[in-house]
Protein backbone atom coordinates (compact mmCIF):
# COMPACT_ATOMS: atom_id res chain seq x y z
CA UNK A 1 0.00 0.00 0.00
CA UNK A 2 1.17 3.70 -0.99
CA UNK A 3 0.92 5.32 2.90
CA UNK A 4 0.01 9.10 2.77
CA UNK A 5 2.88 11.63 3.92
CA UNK A 6 4.12 15.09 3.95
CA UNK A 7 5.36 17.32 1.08
CA UNK A 8 8.42 16.80 2.47
CA UNK A 9 8.90 12.79 2.00
CA UNK A 10 7.02 13.64 -1.01
CA UNK A 11 9.61 15.43 -2.39
CA UNK A 12 12.57 13.23 -3.38
CA UNK A 13 9.55 10.37 -4.76
CA UNK A 14 8.68 12.76 -7.84
CA UNK A 15 10.30 12.82 -10.59
CA UNK A 16 11.74 16.15 -12.67
CA UNK A 17 8.22 17.00 -14.26
CA UNK A 18 4.76 16.25 -14.12
CA UNK A 19 1.43 17.45 -12.54
CA UNK A 20 0.26 17.11 -8.66
CA UNK A 21 -3.81 17.34 -8.53
CA UNK A 22 -4.64 19.24 -5.34
CA UNK A 23 -7.98 17.59 -3.34
CA UNK A 24 -10.09 20.20 -1.20
CA UNK A 25 -12.31 16.68 0.12
CA UNK A 26 -15.74 18.25 1.59
CA UNK A 27 -18.85 16.48 2.81
CA UNK A 28 -20.82 17.44 -0.18
CA UNK A 29 -17.82 18.03 -2.95
CA UNK A 30 -14.23 17.18 -4.04
CA UNK A 31 -12.49 20.68 -5.49
CA UNK A 32 -9.79 19.64 -7.73
CA UNK A 33 -6.99 21.87 -8.98
CA UNK A 34 -3.77 20.67 -11.34
CA UNK A 35 -0.52 21.77 -11.88
CA UNK A 36 1.51 22.71 -14.71
CA UNK A 37 4.46 19.67 -15.76
CA UNK A 38 7.09 22.04 -13.98
CA UNK A 39 5.19 22.55 -10.87
CA UNK A 40 4.88 26.16 -10.64
CA UNK A 41 1.42 27.08 -10.99
CA UNK A 42 -1.68 25.40 -9.68
CA UNK A 43 -4.79 25.74 -11.63
CA UNK A 44 -8.76 25.45 -10.20
CA UNK A 45 -10.01 22.73 -12.43
CA UNK A 46 -13.51 21.31 -11.20
CA UNK A 47 -15.57 20.69 -8.54
CA UNK A 48 -17.00 17.10 -8.13
CA UNK A 49 -20.18 16.38 -6.11
CA UNK A 50 -19.61 13.44 -3.99
CA UNK A 51 -21.26 10.45 -3.77
CA UNK A 52 -20.28 6.83 -2.65
CA UNK A 53 -16.46 6.37 -2.23
CA UNK A 54 -15.97 3.91 -5.36
CA UNK A 55 -17.57 6.33 -7.65
CA UNK A 56 -15.86 9.31 -6.31
CA UNK A 57 -12.70 7.23 -6.52
CA UNK A 58 -13.71 5.82 -10.07
CA UNK A 59 -14.11 9.52 -11.58
CA UNK A 60 -11.01 10.34 -9.80
CA UNK A 61 -8.72 7.89 -10.96
CA UNK A 62 -10.06 8.61 -14.73
CA UNK A 63 -8.84 12.27 -13.95
CA UNK A 64 -5.71 11.18 -12.74
CA UNK A 65 -5.09 9.61 -16.01
CA UNK A 66 -6.81 12.25 -18.30
CA UNK A 67 -4.15 15.05 -17.11
CA UNK A 68 -1.47 12.35 -16.39
CA UNK A 69 -1.25 12.97 -12.71
CA UNK A 70 2.30 12.43 -10.84
CA UNK A 71 1.19 12.87 -7.22
CA UNK A 72 -1.98 13.84 -4.99
CA UNK A 73 -1.63 16.37 -2.34
CA UNK A 74 -4.36 16.53 -0.32
CA UNK A 75 -5.69 19.14 1.92
CA UNK A 76 -6.10 17.89 5.44
CA UNK A 77 -8.64 19.52 7.44
CA UNK A 78 -6.61 20.39 11.06
CA UNK A 79 -8.22 22.41 14.14
CA UNK A 80 -6.66 25.79 15.18
CA UNK A 81 -4.71 24.38 17.47
CA UNK A 82 -2.99 22.21 14.51
CA UNK A 83 -4.51 18.71 15.51
CA UNK A 84 -6.44 16.10 14.45
CA UNK A 85 -10.35 16.58 14.35
CA UNK A 86 -13.26 14.53 12.86
CA UNK A 87 -12.95 16.34 9.56
CA UNK A 88 -9.11 15.36 9.56
CA UNK A 89 -9.32 11.36 10.30
CA UNK A 90 -12.40 11.78 8.26
CA UNK A 91 -9.80 12.76 4.98
CA UNK A 92 -7.11 10.15 6.64
CA UNK A 93 -8.98 7.68 6.24
CA UNK A 94 -10.05 8.93 2.69
CA UNK A 95 -6.18 8.90 1.36
CA UNK A 96 -5.91 5.69 3.20
CA UNK A 97 -8.93 4.21 1.05
CA UNK A 98 -7.90 5.96 -1.70
CA UNK A 99 -4.07 4.51 -1.88
CA UNK A 100 -5.40 1.25 -2.03
CA UNK A 101 -6.68 1.96 -5.53
CA UNK A 102 -3.82 4.24 -6.96
CA UNK A 103 0.02 4.35 -6.72
CA UNK A 104 0.48 7.62 -6.88
CA UNK A 105 1.99 9.13 -3.91
CA UNK A 106 -0.18 11.08 -2.12
CA UNK A 107 1.28 14.13 0.33
CA UNK A 108 -1.00 15.89 2.85
CA UNK A 109 -0.95 19.74 2.79
CA UNK A 110 -2.38 21.78 6.07
CA UNK A 111 -5.77 23.40 4.87
CA UNK A 112 -6.57 25.44 7.58
CA UNK A 113 -8.19 28.42 6.57
CA UNK A 114 -8.33 27.66 2.62
CA UNK A 115 -11.61 28.01 2.20
CA UNK A 116 -11.80 31.42 4.48
CA UNK A 117 -9.13 33.12 2.45
CA UNK A 118 -10.77 32.17 -0.83
CA UNK A 119 -14.01 33.12 0.40
CA UNK A 120 -13.38 36.37 1.67
CA UNK A 121 -11.36 37.39 -1.81
CA UNK A 122 -14.01 36.09 -3.90
CA UNK A 123 -16.23 38.59 -1.48
CA UNK A 124 -13.80 41.39 -1.54
CA UNK A 125 -14.33 40.96 -5.92
CA UNK A 126 -18.41 41.48 -5.54
CA UNK A 127 -18.63 37.78 -6.80
CA UNK A 128 -22.31 36.59 -5.48
CA UNK A 129 -23.22 34.22 -3.06
CA UNK A 130 -24.18 31.85 -5.89
CA UNK A 131 -21.40 32.14 -8.09
CA UNK A 132 -19.21 31.96 -4.97
CA UNK A 133 -20.90 28.76 -4.14
CA UNK A 134 -20.11 26.83 -7.01
CA UNK A 135 -16.21 27.81 -7.09
CA UNK A 136 -14.69 28.17 -3.32
CA UNK A 137 -14.49 24.32 -3.80
CA UNK A 138 -11.75 24.21 -6.69
CA UNK A 139 -10.47 27.46 -5.99
CA UNK A 140 -9.54 26.43 -2.31
CA UNK A 141 -7.81 23.05 -3.71
CA UNK A 142 -5.65 25.44 -5.81
CA UNK A 143 -4.80 27.37 -3.10
CA UNK A 144 -3.88 24.46 -1.01
CA UNK A 145 -1.83 22.86 -4.17
CA UNK A 146 0.10 26.12 -4.84
CA UNK A 147 1.08 26.20 -0.94
CA UNK A 148 2.23 22.58 -1.83
CA UNK A 149 4.22 23.54 -4.91
CA UNK A 150 5.92 26.62 -3.32
CA UNK A 151 6.99 24.18 -0.43
CA UNK A 152 8.30 21.92 -3.01
CA UNK A 153 10.13 24.48 -4.51
CA UNK A 154 11.64 26.00 -1.63
CA UNK A 155 12.68 22.57 -0.77
CA UNK A 156 14.61 22.11 -4.22
CA UNK A 157 16.41 25.31 -3.66
CA UNK A 158 17.47 24.03 -0.33
CA UNK A 159 15.38 26.39 1.75
CA UNK A 160 14.16 24.67 5.25
CA UNK A 161 11.18 26.94 5.45
CA UNK A 162 8.27 25.38 7.43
Amino acid sequence: MNRPSSVEDLAPRLPAKGRLIGLDLGAKTIGLAVSDVERRLASPLRTLARGAFQKDVDALIAIFAEFEIAAIILGLPLDLEGRDGPRAQSTRAFARNLSMRTDLPIAYWDERFSTAVVTRSLIQNDVSRAKRAKVVDKLAAAYILQGALDRLANLARGQMIP
